[in-house]
């Protein structure tokens, strides 16, 4: 089959809008592709929110994404959203699932092929379901994410739309950390770096944990070396990377991906990453920045950044991490599949 003239049904998550407003990176990789195999004269159907934003056919059950109106029952609008998708299976060539485990419950009545992508396991009973359907073709967004049980037909690191990351060959002052506000992505091993090297760290991100950011984070804040801004759109997010001398990516569990790292690349910051998962994936030690094992020698790495060539950080994502990169993975493994 000409991959050109492939029929695919891009099933999307609907928590947040693609591509979302702020936080959202399974919806953020799913616009890149979407608009990556348009770009290429694939025939693209992406079920997404009715608010979302493509080049694509739209299709929508669910208004707006229910993590922004709590009067949206999740599951009733998951179960809408994945039937209205199932229901016109025979309309495409292929479904791509990225709505994680609930989509394979179908499976057995497709008469087309479903490709998986798994952004990461929630939870060891989510594996249950992955590895009851684990003849299932599925790919990996990195070597270290991996099922042993599933049938992997490859790994596609997420990409990117470069123009949107304003490279700076400029180093910044501050440390950065961008991201969910929760134990497992470490801001309070970042809190704990800039206090320790006394510098200034700007705090960007969703509060997820609420307690955890009551009691660990917000004693902290004095707007003046510990400073929190809250959830960033894209404008936003290149003015701090722009004054940024690193990103802290100190998380205290296995790392999927880890998309604000080559995001944060991309405009030229070096990342100082807990060397967890994925993280030495995406962070070339000594290159592109710190890979770490410990708070010590987070500290160290950051006297050490001038060590480290901005221009040569953003090489590193043009190469790896670009939409154009992702998009010729996923047609190899559309390939494949078919």
């Amino acid at each position: 089959m000409e991959l050109r003239a492939l029929r695919i049904a891009m099933l999307g998550p609907i928590a947040w809008r693609t591509p979302p407003r702020h936080y959202g990176a399974w919806e953020t990789v799913v616009h890149n592709l979407t608009e990556g195999l348009v770009a290429r004269g694939c025939h693209v159907t992406l079920f997404a929110t009715a608010d979302s934003v493509t080049s694509a056919e739209l299709v929508a059950v669910c208004p707006r994404p229910y993590e922004e109106d709590r009067a949206l029952e999740p599951k009733v609008w998951e179960c809408l959203h994945i039937a209205a998708c199932m229901e016109r299976s025979a309309e495409f060539d292929l479904i791509h699932n990225h709505y994680d485990f609930l989509p394979l419950t179908y499976s057995h009545s497709l008469r087309i092929p479903m490709l998986t992508t798994v952004h990461g396991f929630s939870s060891n009973q989510t594996r249950l379901v992955y590895r009851r359907y684990r003849a299932l073709p599925y790919v990996s967004i990195s070597a270290a994410d991996r099922d042993p049980h599933l049938n992997y037909v490859a790994t596609v690191y997420n990409g990117i739309e470069l123009e949107q990351f304003t490279f700076n060959p400029v180093c910044g002052d501050d440390l950065i950390f961008l991201g969910r506000f929760h134990p497992e992505k470490g801001p309070h091993l970042a809190i704990e770096v800039a206090q320790r090297t006394g510098r200034r760290l700007v705090m960007a991100g969703i509060i997820q944990d609420q307690r955890f950011f009551d009691e660990a984070i917000a004693p902290h804040i004095d707007g003046q070396q510990i400073v929190f801004v809250g959830p960033v759109g894209p404008e936003r997010r290149n003015q701090l990377f722009s004054s940024g001398a690193a990103l802290l990516h100190l998380v205290t569990q296995p790392e999927r991906f880890g998309l604000v790292m080559a995001e944060a690349l991309a405009c030229g910051v070096p990342v100082i990453g807990m060397g967890l998962g994925s993280v030495p994936e995406v962070i070339a030690d000594r290159v592109s920045g710190f890979v770490v094992h410990s708070l010590e020698q987070a500290v160290v790495a950051v006297s050490r950044l001038h060590e480290i060539d901005r221009a040569t950080c953003r090489r590193e994502v043009e190469r790896r991490f670009s939409v154009e990169r992702m998009v010729d993975g996923y047609l190899q493994a559309y390939a494949t599949v078919l």
